[in-house]
């Protein structure tokens, strides 16, 4: 009997042990970025992953793969797939594939100023977090990365102007293609990684980015001259597979959900900061920004209305979310 019992205890031991040791449960949550290390993105991140080991006793960990390394959108979803990534520091429209409504934001003409989008987002944040949810990723916040404009080696004021630049856009950008098709251009797609490369060999001579992005990235280098009228509101998110997160205790869940969604708040708040600086240094070096007369600025926006009125035709959006985001855009097209 005493020997039964002592087996029976072993058993109970160790199954408990298989149940809740960290060392079992340790998860190690593999994320993919384009950012480069020592930018603040990272700097905040590492930190906040830093948070996670201290309060999950090590339970659940961060690996960060910085600076593209793991390459464009497609491969790192693609490794999200497979398992070998579990989620990515992404811009928003990565995802426009299984979640069309990432795409709102970055509509062009859309917020009048960043003080506006911060208002409008207040409410569409939580709504576009859910939306994300249900295609199965788990969403710790948006980031801002501030208004994108023009920027090229040659002054641009008009679009004959960018009719005659080689113009450059992100992959699988829809706006992007919607706004060049509207302009009558063929822009030359690459992945963030090769832009660098792009503009110095001039494959390419014009890019859209933000002041930020553009300091970040050394895009600044081979540009002379911004177009001072932004175009689209930029924005990135930190994605993890939900499958992948929902495998966590739900006291890790939360902790993870805490930490990581104050650190994308603190990045957002410091980005609209950073870029008001940025744009400021990008003068400091000698890059000179192009005003536009009244009459360049009302055929610049007329693009708006061809583009979304596109990207209503081509996407299933959710009518609350876009009449949400769309509520101080007085011109927005009706949805339909």
């Amino acid at each position: 009997m005493n020997k039964f019992i002592k087996t029976i205890a072993i058993f109970l031991t160790a199954s408990l042990l298989s149940v809740s040791s960290p060392v079992v449960l340790a998860k190690t949550i593999k994320i993919a970025t384009f950012s480069p290390e020592g930018t603040f993105w990272m700097k905040h991140m590492r930190v906040g992953a830093k948070e996670i080991k201290e309060k999950t006793q090590g339970r659940v960990k961060f690996k960060f793969y910085p600076g593209g390394v793991m390459g464009n959108d497609d491969n790192v979803l693609r490794k999200i797939r497979i398992g070998q990534l579990h989620g990515a520091s992404v811009t928003v429209g990565t995802l426009s594939h299984t979640t069309p409504d990432v795409t709102l934001y970055g509509l062009p003409y859309l917020f009048s100023s960043l003080d506006d989008a911060v208002e409008v987002r207040k409410v569409t944040d939580p709504m576009l977090n859910k939306e994300i949810e249900k295609n199965g990723f788990v969403n710790f916040g948006f980031a801002q990365g501030g208004f994108s404009y023009l920027m090229s080696n040659k002054p641009i004021r008009s679009l004959d102007d960018l009719r005659e630049r080689k113009s450059w856009i992100p992959e699988k950008s829809e706006v992007g293609l919607s706004i060049y098709r509207y302009i009558g251009v063929t822009p030359i797609s690459l992945p963030l990684s090769d832009v660098l490369t792009g503009l110095q060999t001039g494959l390419i001579d014009t890019i859209v980015t933000s002041p930020i992005g553009a300091l970040a990235l050394q895009w600044h280098t081979h540009v002379q001259y911004v177009t001072d009228q932004p175009i689209s509101y930029l924005a990135a998110m930190l994605i993890i597979d939900k499958k992948t997160f929902k495998k966590l205790s739900e006291t890790d869940q939360k902790i993870v959900r805490d930490v990581m969604e104050n650190v994308y708040r603190r990045i957002d708040e410091k980005n609209k900061e950073d870029n008001i600086a940025a744009r400021k240094a990008l003068i400091n070096q000698g890059v000179e920004f192009i005003t536009l007369t009244e009459k360049d600025k009302k055929e610049w926006e007329k693009i708006d209305d061809f583009v979304i009125n596109e990207m209503l035709d081509k996407y299933n959006y959710n009518k609350s979310l876009y009449q949400a985001v769309t509520i101080n855009k007085k011109d927005a097209p009706v949805f339909h």
